[in-house]
């Protein structure tokens, strides 16, 4: 089966001022959330309904799990879209994750799935990270056309990711991003890149 696509964010220098739509709120972890992530993932990504033992399984019973880095975007008080900030180990301490970014369907269109990246993205540099990457599928259009906007940069980690890129750029109506892919790996020191091509 073919691996996700794949975008990093080299530096977590110039990142935008977090401005959330008039009426939401953002807010991070609370006891009790799990229900929460559980509802807004089952909503955002369809499948399987998830439980709130899904989350503790996937999320807030891993031992890389960071309650201050689980934000959820809120409309009257009520949890209406995540993201969390992930490691991929307990020790990493330079390359962050973004990880299950989700908005339920009747607050799409407030472009909340970029403010709670964004939010991610803040926590990452705040905690002294020096890039952020982040997984997603050829499906998921309107998550990369946000993920393009807040300065991530495909790179390709599976033969063929290639042509599945610039499919994606046709459907956005973009040129091809060839100078800034080839660019990320000069960017980057060895140590970070062997992360984010791993």
């Amino acid at each position: 089966m073919p691996r996700q696509l794949r975008m990093v964010r080299p530096s977590l220098e110039n990142l935008p001022k977090l401005e959330l739509p008039v009426g939401y709120g953002m807010r991070t972890y609370l006891e009790g959330d799990e229900a929460h992530w559980a509802r807004i993932i089952s909503d955002s990504f369809g499948g399987r309904e998830r439980t709130a033992q899904d989350t503790r399984d996937q999320i807030t019973g891993r031992d890389v799990f960071l309650p201050d880095g689980f934000y959820f975007a809120t409309y009257r008080g009520i949890p209406v879209g995540t993201a969390c900030a992930w490691r991929q180990s307990v020790d990493e301490k330079e390359v962050g994750y973004v990880h299950m970014v989700g908005v339920v369907a009747e607050h799409t269109g407030h472009k909340l799935g970029k403010w709670v990246s964004l939010a991610v993205l803040h926590y990452f540099r705040d905690n002294g990270f020096r890039s952020a990457m982040l997984d997603t599928d050829d499906f998921r259009i309107p998550a990369v056309k946000t993920y393009l906007n807040l300065g991530f940069i495909p790179v390709y980690v599976e033969e063929g990711q290639s042509e599945r890129w610039q499919n994606l750029f046709e459907k956005l109506k973009l040129p091809p991003m060839t100078s800034q892919i080839e660019n990320v790996r000069k960017l980057l020191p060895d140590e970070l890149w062997t992360k984010v091509a791993a």
